[in-house]
């Protein structure tokens, strides 16, 4: 088990970080890029069961990291914003993903479902929620993600969408019966 006051100064210097690169110093946005790499591997890897394609929306939320710090103002914690982003990008990913496989299988759609010989219980499940996630209005699907796989606070999803909390609620319960359908219809 972690001690409480190393990870208190990891979260610490990972905000100290953020608002120094924010501010403009490059060293401050390599050791965050550097130090946030493999917790945003595995908030992708919530999303997108195949580690080459988690890998792929790892590098693209990084990237995103490094061309959007100068946007990041505090209003939100930096993971929070990570959560966010590494949520948007992992979708994105999973939407170019499937747009080449149907452009390489010349007509040939995805499998509606997974291949339970092929796909674990887990990874299935995953594809099925993007699947239906890609079908929400993008800001009942952003409040859905970050609240429901990554595991993010209402308050936290206020701050980061600069909406009431009473918004992101009605957002999450209005995509949970949309999901709920969805997923029930496949």
């Amino acid at each position: 088990m972690a001690n409480p006051a190393i990870v208190e100064r990891d979260r610490t210097d990972i905000e100290t970080l953020a608002r120094e690169a924010s501010a403009g110093d490059p060293a401050a946005l390599n050791t965050l890029l550097i130090a946030v790499g493999p917790e945003t591997l595995r908030l992708c890897g919530r999303f997108l069961p195949n580690r080459e394609d988690a890998e792929e929306a790892c590098q693209d939320t990084l990237w995103a990291v490094a061309r959007g710090i100068g946007r990041f103002h505090g209003r939100s914690t930096f993971r929070t914003w990570l959560y966010s982003l590494a949520a948007n990008r992992s979708r994105s990913t999973y939407q170019v993903i499937r747009r080449r496989h149907d452009g390489e299988a010349a007509g040939v759609p995805l499998p509606d479902r997974a291949d339970p010989r092929r796909t674990s219980v887990v990874a299935a499940t995953r594809i099925d929620l993007l699947e239906a996630l890609d079908g929400l209005p993008p800001e009942y699907a952003e409040a859905a993600a970050l609240r429901d796989v990554l595991g993010l606070s209402y308050g936290d999803i206020a701050g980061l969408l600069n909406i009431p909390e009473g918004t992101v609620k009605s957002r999450i319960h209005e995509a949970r019966r949309r999901l709920r359908l969805s997923l029930d219809h496949q």
